[in-house]
């Protein structure tokens, strides 16, 4: 069994004595139990990382950890952004968890023509941030150090500037009609950004087709079967990873 990993702000520049407290060191002592002698990895999630070993417990909140030397990870490549279409409920979350397990870099969330759900005002607020903490606990759960980042919830018209910036975009689009093509043997580049579009249950509009085909992006397919808003994008970063020697 790996180390577990907790999130705290900063980490030491060096070698030192750490002293993790609040919700992060009341999961280490109350919820994990974590001991003396047992070990652990401390990172900010955004890819510095540093093992430590548990020298004491204080109360039900405060863990003392002698850390080892502070690693910076280096960003994957290519990276993999996923444009997230709002599904309904909590299947958002859900998309967020599993991407972020597979080991997807970036979600977009994206208000598309089609969506029933919509992130308006406070509602929205709330939503994107339980998508960030949901990545942050995923990230955690899955023993990553550098957490997808989250960003805020994207028009069409923001979607497509991000797919102009791609050194390679693919909507998924299931309808050979629209001229999709096989995922599976599409030409990858072995670095810079892939983006991955995500549409509703509802699928993309012809408009929004149109407007990311002007991006740059074409339509791909994965398989015969129409997976759902909510796993698309794991099924598609994972044939990615795999493809792009990330997994390898």
């Amino acid at each position: 069994m790996t180390a577990p990993v907790f999130v705290v702000d900063e980490l030491p520049a060096s070698r030192s004595a750490f002293v993790l407290d609040g919700p992060e060191g009341r999961h280490a002592v109350s919820v994990k139990r974590l001991r003396t002698g047992e070990e652990v990895v401390l990172t900010d999630g955004a890819g510095r990382w540093a093992r430590g070993e548990v020298v004491a417990t204080e109360g039900k909140d405060r863990l003392a950890v002698s850390l080892g030397e502070v690693v910076e990870e280096p960003a994957e490549a290519p990276r993999i952004t996923v444009v997230q279409a709002l599904p309904k409920g909590d299947r958002g979350e859900l998309a967020v968890e599993t991407m972020t397990e597979t080991g997807v870099d970036a979600i977009v969330p994206w208000a598309a023509a089609r969506c029933i759900t919509q992130w308006k005002g406070e509602r929205g607020a709330k939503a994107l941030a339980k998508w960030r903490a949901t990545a942050r606990e995923a990230g955690k759960q899955s023993r990553r150090v550098r957490f997808p980042e989250i960003a805020d919830a994207s028009t069409s018209r923001q979607v497509a500037e991000v797919l102009a910036r791609a050194d390679f975009a693919a909507v998924l689009h299931e309808d050979r009609d629209y001229g999709s093509e096989p995922l599976a043997t599409a030409e990858l580049p072995t670095t810079g950004e892939i983006v991955l579009v995500v549409g509703p249950e509802g699928g993309v509009s012809p408009d929004e087709l149109a407007l990311f085909a002007e991006a740059g992006a074409k339509a791909y397919r994965l398989g015969r079967s129409v997976l759902r808003t909510s796993t698309a994008g794991t099924a598609a970063a994972s044939l990615i990873l795999g493809r792009t020697g990330r997994w390898s």
